[in-house]
């Protein structure tokens, strides 16, 4: 998806794990991931580097959908989809 899709898209849940660094975003998204229904969309507010290549290597080991990641002034969100 391009980063206007994504800016448009509904999330059903945030996950903000900007305090934390790597492995912290990525647990933080495996506890929240049981709290969506499939095929509803979660987005992880992350500053940590590493989980720009964590979450997509999660969700393709997972069988979650990898929608993108917009960098955003000093964070990132990154959208997936179970």
């Amino acid at each position: 998806m391009t980063p206007e899709e994504l800016a448009q898209i509904k999330v059903d849940k945030s996950v903000d794990a900007r305090g934390t660094s790597c492995p912290g975003p990525l647990l933080a998204a495996k506890k929240a991931i049981g709290q969506i229904e499939k095929g509803q969309v979660m987005e992880v507010l992350s500053a940590d580097e590493g989980t720009k290549r964590d979450i997509p290597k999660w969700c393709a080991k997972k069988g979650f959908e990898y929608l993108g990641t917009v960098e955003e002034s000093g964070y990132f969100k990154i959208f997936l989809r179970k």
